[in-house]
């Protein structure tokens, strides 16, 4: 579509501004749909998220959409096979902290059928990035229900925040980044059974006692968590008795891999930093639970489970954005996102 002045793509030096970190990002590129709340819909411009998704073409071409502010209650399944860029609108593109838009839904598990189809924000395809929107699941305590389920291979989540109380984040195949972006929940909110994930420069919101990660990897191959320099805090709003009761991990299946790396906890962690899954099912006998240079008063006085890591140095650099995503990470990978 041909978008009008006032809908100038706000940028500097003329280079795309979902790439340069730290300046605004308040208009359309050239080129992109319009997701717009309380508009009437014409070409090209849409009032959902959703109608703009279904909009595209089931092809093979890229696409942009770009979404003005606003909360956008609705669920989105995004499965065509071109590359796809989503934009939310922010005045500043370094971090979720500017973000303006927000896609929200309130389904769990239970109702929904499984975990995936309760995703507010469902991702099976690849090629996928978006950049300064915030994703809710808002059904709260009882079920798990996800705020983002990801499928999709090549995916990156750039300055972007997940809300949800169990099972936020779905990593469940394809290899994906989550960088300088927010996450919370409390139980196994962050998941999944075959997909390979890195996570940088997020904030890590805990809010009430349980797991931060329950990796589903059932056997020894190249799946892994990899977190590297995070910090986790507690949750505005936290449960009182959240403080000492919540571990990095627990194994949903035996074979769980999970790498911490130069983690800033602020949080206090239970003593033992990980988790057995339950006392009848421990599953710890294949995990692979590793730390290194964890910092900050949450985790004074650590005495870590018999079955973690602690790892040295030389150890450490055996982890990295290439263990947990591949070598060729800078051919999809918005490098400006990482520090």
């Amino acid at each position: 579509m041909l978008l009008p002045r006032s809908f100038a793509y706000t940028c500097v030096l003329g280079i795309l501004c979902g790439h340069v970190l730290g300046i605004s990002r308040t208009s359309p590129p050239a080129g992109a749909i319009v997701v717009h709340s309380g508009v009437t819909p014409s070409a090209g411009v849409f009032s959902t998220v959703s109608s703009a998704v279904n909009s595209l073409p089931n092809d093979s071409t890229a696409r942009t959409i770009f979404i003005f502010p606003g909360t956008y209650t609705e669920q989105v399944n995004i499965t065509r096979p071109g590359p796809l860029t989503i934009f939310g609108s922010t005045t500043d593109t370094s971090s979720y902290l500017s973000n303006t838009v927000t896609i929200q839904f309130g389904l769990s598990a239970l109702t929904a059928g499984n975990d995936d189809v309760s995703g507010t924000l469902r991702i099976h395809k690849d090629n996928f990035k978006m950049y300064n929107v915030n994703v809710k699941n808002t059904f709260g305590m009882g079920s798990q229900a996800i705020a983002i389920s990801q499928y999709g291979n090549r995916v990156g989540l750039y300055g972007c925040s997940f809300f949800g109380f169990q099972d936020t984040v779905l990593v469940e195949q394809g290899v994906q980044v989550f960088l300088k972006g927010f996450i919370q929940g409390a139980t196994d909110f962050i998941f999944g059974q075959r997909g390979q994930a890195y996570f940088e420069g997020n904030t890590i919101a805990v809010s009430a006692p349980g797991f931060v990660t329950a990796s589903g990897r059932s056997s020894n191959d190249n799946t892994s968590y990899v977190f590297n320099k995070n910090t986790i805090v507690l949750a505005s709003g936290a449960a009182s008795n959240t403080a000492g009761n919540f571990f990095l991990g627990r194994p949903w299946f035996d074979f769980a891999k999970v790498i911490f790396l130069n983690t800033n906890v602020v949080a206090p962690l239970n003593k033992a930093v990980w988790s057995i899954w339950n006392v009848g099912t421990p599953q710890t006998d294949n995990v692979f639970y590793a730390d290194f240079n964890s910092t900050g008063p949450g985790i004074a006085g650590a005495t870590r489970a018999p079955f973690a890591t602690l790892l040295t140095a030389s150890q450490a650099a055996a982890f990295s954005i290439s263990s947990a995503v591949g070598s060729d990470f800078a051919t999809w990978v918005d490098t400006t996102y990482l520090s």
